[in-house]
């Protein structure tokens, strides 16, 4: 019964989500265009999906916007610089390397030196710790006479 329902009301809106039959554009060329650039934008709602794949309303909005410019003639190149420049580095996918994003690729290396220097500190620590010497024959029969009282 679940998977019934699944499939009669989340499979026909999840074909929807990713553009209605009329948003889509008459010209095939212009249509798969339209869908390579919007596979490099981000949906700044969902941050982990492109517009092409989410269903928020941001990117129905702006898969509109960029078929309205494929349509009316303008470069690929032309209309990701217009997004682009309208919504700034976070909508692009893969951004530039630049000052501003330069923390966000150098992130990762950042992460692992700081790991691998935790490890290093550690080790050292514990390579420097002094095992105690074990119990003398006197210090048992105190450490027992004490587990002994009560």
């Amino acid at each position: 019964m679940r998977a019934l329902l699944f499939a009669m009301v989340v499979v026909p809106s999840l074909a929807l989500a990713v553009g209605r039959p009329s948003e889509m554009l008459p010209d095939p060329a212009q249509e798969a265009r339209a869908q390579e650039i919007g596979r490099e934008l981000r949906c700044m709602v969902c941050q982990n999906q492109s517009i092409e794949d989410s269903e928020a309303d941001l990117a129905r909005d702006l898969r509109r916007l960029v078929r309205e410019r494929v349509a009316s003639g303008e470069s690929s190149d032309a209309v990701r610089e217009y997004v682009h420049a309208r919504y700034g580095d976070f909508v692009l996918l893969r951004p530039p390397f630049n000052w501003v994003t330069a923390p966000l690729w150098a992130l990762p290396v950042i992460v692992l030196a700081g790991g691998a220097l935790a490890l290093v500190v550690m080790r050292r620590r514990s390579a420097g710790r002094v095992v105690p010497a074990p119990l003398s024959e006197a210090e048992r029969a105190w450490l027992a006479r004490l587990e002994e009282e009560p």
